[in-house]
């Protein structure tokens, strides 16, 4: 396991040649021996309609790259830190609550809201929650953050997960989402919990949910 867990909140990891850390801006808390930082800005890949949400949601991933020999501690805002490791598969985590990962992985950018096409997009602003995705591919560790901890539920046929998009952390498998609005468009004003709106997620996989519905 590349990371270990400190306490709840702080997660430590080694690096060394062969092996780099990807983190969050800011994540660093202290580190051992000759370690290195330099910004890496992830660019989008998650198609049009993702691109045109990052635009409306002037958001972007700003990672730092780890690297050198030496042991890193990480941790942000205080937040709770969850330790995921991938054998082959994918990940999608919520971008603002990615910690850190090691650069074995493959990453990419998607809108989770992209199958409702632009009124997903809309949907995503209005609710407080833009559902950035990072997706992650391989074998390799992956640190997110969450509010209050998190809850691991399982995903299986005929009986999806609906998650307070606010709530919503990352998920993996193979999983189908929908963002959708419980309510009118007229009762919904100055509403963006999951009463207004719901992820619905589908299929075969695990979803992650953080305690609180306080976006990070």
């Amino acid at each position: 396991m590349a990371f270990t867990l400190i306490n709840h909140k702080m997660v430590s990891a080694q690096v060394f040649p062969g092996r780099r850390i990807l983190s969050q801006r800011g994540a660093m808390l202290g580190y051992t021996g000759e370690v290195t930082f330099r910004p890496n800005l992830m660019g989008g890949q998650g198609g049009v309609m993702s691109m045109i949400g990052r635009r409306v949601a002037n958001e972007d991933t700003p990672l730092m790259t780890v690297e050198g020999h030496g042991t890193v501690m990480f941790g942000h805002g205080g937040h709770h830190v969850h330790v995921i490791d991938l054998a082959g598969d994918t990940l999608y985590v919520e971008a603002d609550r990615l910690l850190a990962f090691e650069d074995s992985l493959q990453q990419s950018t998607m809108f989770m809201g992209q199958q409702g096409g632009l009124m997903g997009v809309v949907r995503g602003q209005v609710s407080g929650q833009g559902l950035f995705t990072t997706q992650l591919s391989g074998k390799g560790a992956v640190a997110v953050m969450a509010h209050g901890g998190v809850v691991e539920l399982p995903i299986s046929p005929g009986l999806p997960v609906h998650v307070d998009p606010q709530a919503y952390v990352a998920h993996r498998g193979q999983v189908t989402n929908k963002l959708s609005s419980a309510l009118g468009w007229r009762d919904m004003i100055g509403r963006g919990s999951g009463e207004a709106f719901q992820l619905e997620l589908s299929g075969h996989g695990m979803v992650y949910v953080q305690a609180s519905e306080v976006k990070l």
